[in-house]
């Protein structure tokens, strides 16, 4: 008994509590892997194994499917309270975020075509390099040499990583380095444009409002860049409508990388996302190549680890410099 006469909480709906926890997070992690491996993987089979050629026209799919999970998620589900853009100024800078991360997600789809998901997973795990650059650049903001000295692992592994891939085609290089710049310049401008307390939006907000955006800004593209590319899937689905299925079941997965990312984070935090996106690119790597029987080269393979031992350098350092 309590002092107040209550009965004392059980321990065994604490221990089964705290073990539903666990379980729950465990389920939210093996959700985040399985969607953000899941869409590379299924985006470079349809892009590269399938032969649908259609970068730009995958990118709108994904984020009209983004839009209506977000809306539904948001309006219907509550998943999050729902933000409202309040002045036009607002949307102006959501509509510039949006450019960019279109570049960054058709960049990023149009590099799959040329490179093996393991060289472009080493390519992406130089974010934090740009990242550092844009903020210097954007924001003069510095940070302490030590940091700035891990950066030299990330950026020398990806040069040794480039001159010992077998498959390297140098458009795809291209593309693969500007998605993983705008990646970069994505997350300083949201810092930027979006920091005063009135106009900050959690991400799910954001996607609902990016999302739209986005469809409308990859549609003339699509239209201009890929041509007949409508017609094209209808004679696809003809022959074979399982690359309908492909592309519904793919767009939903675009969807719920960013719900995982969201939850992983609002259950966990932001340090433990970064840690599981560390891990990610490794995972992905031994799957695909599994998966595509890419060849792979000792040399390619050093380059990448060098580069991931570079950024959980980076991530390290960043941490220690953020502690008061």
């Amino acid at each position: 008994m309590t002092a107040k006469g209550g009965a004392a909480p059980s321990p065994g709906g604490t221990g089964a509590a705290a073990g539903t926890g666990r379980l729950f997070t465990v389920g939210l992690v093996t959700a985040w892997y399985s969607s953000n491996i899941g869409v590379l993987l299924l985006n470079k089979y349809l892009l590269s194994n399938y032969g649908f050629k259609y970068p730009i026209f995958l990118t709108m799919c994904h984020m009209s499917a983004c839009a209506l999970l977000s809306y539904a998620a948001i309006a219907w589900l509550r998943v999050v309270p729902m933000q409202l853009v309040r002045s036009r100024v607002q949307l102006a800078k959501i509509a510039a975020l949006s450019l960019v991360f279109c570049g960054s997600v058709v960049s990023g789809n149009v590099s799959l075509r040329y490179l093996p998901v393991s060289f472009n997973q080493a390519v992406g795990a130089t974010t934090p390099f740009f990242t550092a650059v844009f903020a210097y650049v954007m924001t003069v903001k510095r940070e302490s040499w030590v940091t700035y000295l891990t950066l030299v692992p990330v950026v020398t592994g990806v040069i040794i990583a480039s001159g010992g891939e077998p498959s390297f085609h140098l458009f795809g290089f291209i593309m693969c380095i500007g998605a993983t710049a705008a990646r970069a310049l994505k997350t300083v401008l949201q810092g930027i444009l979006l920091s005063s307390e009135g106009e900050k939006l959690n991400s799910m907000n954001l996607l609902l409002y990016m999302a739209p955006i986005a469809v409308i800004l990859l549609l003339p593209a699509t239209i201009f860049m890929e041509d007949n590319v409508v017609g094209v899937t209808i004679q696809l689905a003809k022959k074979d409508f399982t690359i309908v299925w492909l592309l519904l079941f793919n767009s939903c997965l675009a969807y719920f990388v960013n719900l995982t990312n969201f939850l992983v984070t609002k259950h966990t935090s932001a340090l433990t996302l970064q840690v599981l996106g560390n891990a990610k690119g490794a995972v992905a790597v031994v799957v695909s190549i599994m998966i595509f029987r890419n060849p792979v080269s000792i040399t390619g393979m050093l380059g990448y680890t060098l580069t991931v031992i570079g950024v959980i350098l980076y991530s390290e350092s960043k941490k220690r410099s953020n502690k008061p």
